[in-house]
């Protein structure tokens, strides 16, 4: 008899890991315990050696599907710390050890939440079964986690279900080893779990037999309701209600953003967009996100003002007990479970709950404070959620393309290709997320989202705290964008200073990049396209389309796209039809400008800036951009798409959706390489003006920019004797622009990496800005913590780049 002990680190606390344990160990007739602790899980086991090596490879083999093991370490002893090997009684599950949670950077990771299991419908729709319709119902394999965990290891005590005691009945479930909620942690029934009530908007109790049966009649009647789920609120209401819909975007100040939709299943999907198996898969994915889909060609006509003028539209499943309920009422309570996989008609938006500009609302007062001016009916529970987590979003493609990054994927981490010391990255202004290194591993934050309000500025703090408790991680480093004015800037210095770390300051362009490389293990040296809508450059200008060269350490700018003129600054990136005069006042087209633009009410004022104070500025007094983002402002503006815009990247995705609408023309090779290694986008404009048609014209564009991108990508990889080439920036969500280089650049032998962990916009910043740091560090080994200063700002260097020949 030989006693072994296993040390398991990786997704192991909140996915069944120990009841699973517990089985196995008992079907091979071994003694021993197993044990949460802060590393991950600790089992002890005595048997013969042939019996313990078949359990350590069935550990592997037969995990529960939620669970990963990044490692597993063995020792053998004659005893075991806490018992003899001859005085194990069978196999045991102890209770957490709480003792050594400073355990390194080996640390346990924390579970994301679950979407409801196939085995728990089946109870939910069971007449005969205790928990026939409890909105709370779960398992070792479903249920909560992340957003009610407040510290590690994963027991109930130390979770928002710690208020609510166990029934005998939840209890004798709980310790019992052949019941499927053995050791789950949420377990809870009518009787003693989380109760769901009604209010109206005025926070008066609606008496109601039924609370879901009540809901769902209000959503038939057209009302709009606010739903508390597993990481805050949404507003719901019948999708295929225009006026509710209408009223909602009024309500909301959301008047052409795009909405999701929430269907039973992905054949109920399938009028309103292109099911195909990709998107199948993600949505059906254990994460279950809001999937970006094609849509199909009777959606609009349809799902009136769901996303107007877009090429996608957003869909997702449910993933709580209580979505289902309202499916289940709707479908007028079907017996069994087989009416979960038949089309049903009724789709549902899914939206955020929270004011325009504001972080998604998630506790019962701050709900009833803030939404009362846009849900009529209130739907709440008395399961407190710990943290806010919004959905996650991605874009249906192959591989999937991450949009922001929430629940289901919080606070899973990126392995990183080598380990470093703990960093805590701030990120950007705009989707902001943060990232806290632990070891090889960087946690990601849920999205916090646009820092423009003070309460989403107030939580990035209060993220930052909780995260570190639960990663158990205390930062050595502290690194932020390098733009002086952005909120997630001062709170990095106050931060540093607070803590008397040292700051690292990294060029937004560069952590996109640097963000890639990191989770998709790239070392350098590589090419760097980087295509977004701003970031600050070296020069302190607006940057946005760029070409580097270099790796994570040591960014070199080589090149970029032409310039063209914000009119107006910051005004120009609503009032888009300022980037479309601008460039063709800028272009010597001054009279196009005139007869496209000559009938706003600005344009008079703004044509004499145009035509008189343009042409005379110095190239250093100037406001240009070359951003990529901004090219496509320009061109939807000059094409009449849009004048003015309302959300982020609205001109953008409408121009796409115009492309997309018909057959992409050949290029022409119209973008032109000058000498500088600069890459001119004007001849492009210049041809669209001559087509009438705002969808050719909208697809010249779409294949021009492409061609021209790739050639100019193919000219910097031969000159600099490389085939790797990293791609970031919110354009790279752009399906034409992104499958266009891929297929553009593989063509020219060009290895393209893309993200797919992380988002490509802004929330990825955090990720490519802690990878900057560790990367600089490691390439200064003499640079020790202790000699750093204060702050150090990542010296980088924008290069001149002459002689390219055409």
């Amino acid at each position: 008899m030989q006693h072994q002990r296993l040390i398991v680190t990786g997704r192991v606390q909140g996915v069944g890991f120990r009841p699973f344990v517990y089985h196995l160990a008992t079907e091979l007739g071994l003694k021993g315990q197993v044990q949460n602790n802060g590393q991950g899980v600790i089992i002890d086991l005595v048997g013969n050696i042939e019996v313990l090596e078949s359990f350590r490879s069935r550990l592997l083999t037969d995990k529960p599907s939620a669970a990963e093991i990044d490692a597993v370490q063995e020792a053998y002893s004659q005893t075991s710390p806490a018992n003899s090997p001859a005085t194990y009684d069978g196999f045991q599950i102890l209770n957490s050890d709480t003792g050594g949670l400073a355990c390194g950077a080996d640390s346990a990771q924390i579970p994301a939440d679950l979407p409801v299991c196939q085995e728990c419908l089946q109870d939910l729709f069971n007449p005969s079964d205790r928990r026939y319709r409890y909105p709370f119902i779960n398992c070792t394999q479903c249920g909560p986690r992340y957003t009610l965990i407040q510290l590690l290891p994963y027991d109930r005590c130390r979770t928002s279900m710690a208020k609510f005691a166990m029934c005998s009945d939840c209890d004798n479930e709980f310790h019992s080893i052949a019941s499927r909620r053995f050791h789950a942690q949420p377990n809870a029934c009518a009787d003693c779990g989380p109760q769901l009530w009604m209010t109206d908007c005025h926070g008066q109790s609606v008496v109601t037999d039924d609370v879901v049966t009540r809901a769902v009649s209000l959503i038939n009647e057209g009302s709009i309701l606010a739903i508390k789920g597993l990481g805050g609120f949404h507003l719901v209401c019948d999708a295929r209600n225009p006026k509710a819909v209408a009223r909602l975007r009024e309500r909301k100040s959301r008047p052409h953003k795009p909405l999701a939709v929430m269907g039973l299943n992905p054949s109920s999907l399938e009028s309103v967009v292109k099911v195909d198996e990709i998107l199948g898969d993600c949505l059906q994915s254990q994460e279950r996100p809001v999937v970006l889909a094609p849509k199909g060609s009777t959606c609009d006509r349809q799902l009136e003002q769901i996303a107007p003028e877009m090429a996608d539209l957003g869909v997702m499943l449910p993933y709580t007990p209580l979505h289902y309920l309202l499916f289940h009422e709707a479908a007028e309570r079907p017996k069994g479970d087989d009416w979960l996989s038949q089309p049903h008609p009724l789709l549902l938006v899914m939206t955020s709950a929270n004011r325009s500009g504001e972080p998604l609302v998630y506790e019962n007062d701050q709900c009833l404070n803030r939404l009362s001016h846009i849900a009529d009916y209130f739907i709440l529970h008395d399961r407190d959620i710990v943290t806010r987590c919004d959905d996650s979003v991605v874009l249906s493609a192959n591989p999937p393309m991450m949009v922001r990054r929430a629940r289901g994927w919080t606070p899973r981490p990126v392995t990183l290709p080598a380990k470093g010391p703990s960093v805590l990255a701030c990120g950007g202004y705009l989707k902001n997320s943060i990232c806290l290194t632990h070891g090889r591993f960087a946690y990601l934050s849920p999205h916090i989202g646009d820092l423009d309000h003070p309460e989403t500025c107030q939580w990035l703090g209060r993220v930052v705290s909780h995260m570190t408790k639960l990663v158990q991680a205390t930062p050595e480093v502290v690194v932020c964008d390098d733009h002086p004015d952005f909120y997630s800037t001062r709170f990095a210095e106050a931060y540093a200073l607070e803590h008397n770390l040292p700051l690292i300051k990294v060029q937004h362009h560069r952590a996109h990049l640097a963000a890639v490389m990191a989770e998709s293990s790239v070392s350098g040296p590589v090419l760097g396209l980087a295509l977004d809508g701003v970031g600050l450059g070296d020069d302190q200008s607006p940057w946005g389309g760029e070409m580097f060269y270099g790796d994570a350490g040591s960014f070199d700018r080589i090149a970029h796209l032409s310039t063209l003129p914000l009119v107006g600054g910051d005004k120009a990136t609503r009032e888009i039809w300022r980037l479309g005069a601008g460039l063709l006042s800028h272009m010597g087209l001054s009279e196009h400008a005139r007869q496209r633009f000559g009938h706003l009410p600005m344009y008079s004022a703004f044509s004499r800036l145009a035509d008189n104070a343009i042409p005379s500025l110095t190239a250093g007094s100037r406001i240009m951009t070359c951003s990529a983002g901004r090219w496509f402002d320009a061109a939807a503006a000059i094409l009449g798409i849009y004048d003015e815009i309302t959300f982020e990247a609205q001109a953008p995705m409408a121009l796409e959706a115009k492309a997309a609408s018909v057959c992409m023309p050949t290029a022409n090779g119209l973008a032109r390489v000058t000498p500088t290694g600069l890459l001119d986008l004007e001849p492009i404009i210049k041809a669209m003006l001559d087509i009438e048609d705002k969808a050719q014209a909208a697809a010249i564009f779409h294949t021009e920019l492409v061609d021209g991108l790739v050639r100019w990508v193919e000219f910097f990889a031969r000159k600099y004797g490389v085939v790797d080439v990293v791609a970031s920036g919110g354009c790279l969500l752009n399906r034409i622009l992104r499958e266009g280089l891929q297929k553009g650049l593989a063509k020219r032998g060009l290895r393209l990496h893309l993200s797919g962990q992380v988002p490509c916009n802004d929330g990825g910043l955090c990720l490519g800005q802690a990878w900057i740091a560790m990367s600089q560090m490691t390439r200064s080994p003499g640079m020790s913590l202790e000699s750093m200063s204060s702050e150090v700002q990542i010296e980088n260097k924008t290069v001149a780049f002459e002689g390219v020949q055409e």
